[in-house]
Parts: C-alpha cells; sequence; structure tokens
C-alpha cells in the first residue's frame, strides 16, 4: 500500500517541480494582463519581499552572517536612482544598474571593518551601521533632508508614457529582479561556491583546514547580497516615486520583518524563505487593521516555531514528507 510519504515524493520530482515552476512564473509575469493596478502593486511588494528573504537567508543561513543592518543597502539602492535621476538627469533604466554598483562598493567598504566583529557583535555592528547611513542621508540639504525627495517628472515619463504601462514595466522589473535573486540563489548555493559556503557555516576550523577562503567566502556573500538589496530598494522607491530617510532605511520594513519570515519559514533552506514570505503576507493582509493584536499575533509564531520546529514550518514538511523543491545537497 502506497504511504502518504511516497505519494507526496511522487510530486515533488525534478520533472513536476519544473513544470510547476514554469508555470507559475508565466502566470506572474502575465499578471499586469489580468491584474488590476492595486493588485500589481501588492503581487510588487511581494515580490521584491521573497527576494530580501532570499537574499537575508542566503547571508546568514548560509554565510552564518546574521546582519540587522541590510536596510541600509536598499536605502542606499533607493537613493542612487533618485539622485541620478534627479541631478545627474539619467533614465531610471540607467539608473536601477548604478543604484546595484553603488550599494555593493558600501558594502565593501563596510565588510573590512564588519568582519572584525563576529557573533551578535557583528548583528549591532552591521546596525549602527544602517543607523550611520541614514543619519548621513537625513542631513544633506539638497536630497531634502529628513522630508525626502520625489522623482522628477521627466524621470517618471521616462518609464512609461501612460500609467497602467508603468505599473506594468515597474513589476516586470521588480519580477525579474526577483526571479534572478531566487534563480542566482539556488545556482550558486548547487557550485563548488555553495558547498565552500555552507562549510563555512557549519564548520569554519574544518573549513580553513580543507583550503577554503573564509575571509573572501563571506566577503563576495556579503556584497553580493547587498548589491542586489540595493537593485531591489532601487525598483522598490521607482514605484512609490518618493524617498525619505525613514523609509528609505526603516529597520522594520526591510529587515526585522525579513527576518521574522525566514526564522518562521525555515532559515537556511532556500523554501523556507519562500514559505516564510507568503505567510507573512497573508497573515498582514488579514490582519493589518488588528493593530497591536497583529504584532503579538506575529510574536507568538515566532516563539511557537523556535520553540517546536528549530528549523522552521519548511523543516518540518521536509523531516514528515521528505520534500526538497530547490535541493542544494550533493549526494555521493
Amino acid at each position: 500500500m502506497t504511504t502518504l510519504a511516497e505519494t507526496t515524493k511522487r510530486y515533488a520530482r525534478p520533472d513536476a517541480r519544473a513544470l510547476v515552476a514554469l508555470l507559475l512564473v508565466l502566470a506572474v509575469v502575465a499578471a499586469p494582463f489580468w491584474a488590476g493596478r492595486a493588485e500589481l502593486r501588492l503581487f510588487s511588494e511581494f515580490l521584491s519581499f521573497l527576494a530580501l528573504a532570499v537574499l537575508w537567508n542566503l547571508l546568514a543561513g548560509y554565510a552564518g552572517l546574521l546582519s540587522v543592518g541590510q536596510q541600509a543597502f536598499v536605502g542606499l539602492g533607493g537613493y542612487a536612482l533618485f539622485v541620478l535621476c534627479a541631478h545627474a538627469g539619467l533614465s531610471p533604466y540607467l539608473a536601477i544598474p548604478l543604484a546595484i554598483v553603488a550599494a555593493g562598493a558600501l558594502a565593501a567598504v563596510f565588510a573590512p571593518l564588519l568582519f572584525r566583529l563576529d557573533g551578535a557583535y557583528f548583528a549591532v555592528g552591521t546596525w549602527v551601521a544602517a543607523e550611520t547611513v541614514l543619519l548621513v542621508f537625513a542631513m544633506i540639504p539638497a536630497l531634502g533632508g529628513g522630508a525626502g525627495m520625489s522623482l522628477p517628472a521627466a524621470s517618471v515619463k521616462a518609464i512609461a508614457a501612460g500609467k497602467e504601462l508603468r505599473e506594468s514595466i515597474i513589476f516586470w522589473l521588480v519580477t525579474g529582479l526577483s526571479l534572478a535573486t531566487l534563480l542566482g540563489a539556488y545556482g550558486l548555493l548547487r557550485s563548488r561556491a555553495g558547498l565552500a559556503l555552507m562549510a563555512v557555516r557549519d564548520n569554519r576550523l574544518a573549513a580553513a583546514s580543507l583550503g577554503i577562503d573564509i575571509w573572501r567566502t563571506r566577503f563576495v556573500t556579503y556584497v553580493i547580497v547587498a548589491a542586489m538589496s540595493g537593485g531591489l530598494g532601487a525598483v522598490i522607491f521607482l514605484q512609490k516615486l518618493r524617498i525619505s530617510p525613514s523609509a528609505a532605511f526603516s529597520l522594520n520594513d526591510w529587515t526585522v520583518m525579513v527576518i521574522f519570515a525566514v526564522v518562521i519559514g525555515g532559515i537556511g533552506r532556500l523554501e523556507g524563505a519562500v514559505i516564510g514570505a507568503i505567510l507573512y503576507f497573508l497573515l498582514r493582509e488579514m490582519m493589518a487593521d488588528l493593530g497591536a493584536i497583529y504584532l503579538i499575533v506575529l510574536g507568538s509564531l515566532a516563539i511557537l516555531v523556535m520553540l517546536f520546529s528549530r528549523k522552521g514550518l519548511w523543516g518540518l514538511v521536509e523531516t514528515r514528507f521528505g520534500w526538497s523543491l530547490m535541493p542544494t545537497e550533493r549526494k555521493p
């Protein structure tokens, strides 16, 4: 008699996974043709949040770098786009790649200083660095100071002539960056560099004895994650058409809630970031009007998951059914 685990494994085969993933991607890409503007904005917000969750999971769950300062790179990416459009007259399409470079460059500057710290000290260091960046941007009059700035009308028109087309193009930009983030993270973890990354996470001394350059491995991961976070920040605020220091460098929006999603979904698993992001958005949409009760539910859920499953919700599914939708392990 076929067991439930055997039945579920049958539907988790590589060919079935690929087909389902392709159908989902096609449905998402075609969203501007069947969804309204409000739905497109919600989908864009979800996809950008999902990508940020995957990036933080890559940083903390695989590289072992528990950062609480990723908002620095999201905000810098957003400001880089606005500055390049407003003061340099560049098209938003050219500004987005430059925002990615700017965020990566900032990470390359921060890394030698932050990597002197470890554990909780590293986490606090990343938060202090992010707050410093916030204060710097808040004190620049040319960028509107604490009030922020709006995207110039010429830059808005450069995206697309009509509002409907503009929303669609921005949605496709978010979708492209999110898919590139997810697939890029999966490809990285399946490569030799990914094996080195996981070896560093599991046992730094053993990894070093095998000839793995721990500092370089973490440095490259940190810069890549920061660069992609900056690109996402640029597109996020391109859709909002306005930016301010408090919104761009929000600890709650771009780091705390991302950490919550990854923790309840399953840290150290790509599927965990996806499940966590979906669950967070479902809870937010259903309970956002409940005020403090909503936050209490989120906190209680995180505590329960940590008490009963350190591997997160996806860890429970993986243990029970043997599913692995995006396997990163190498079998001999």
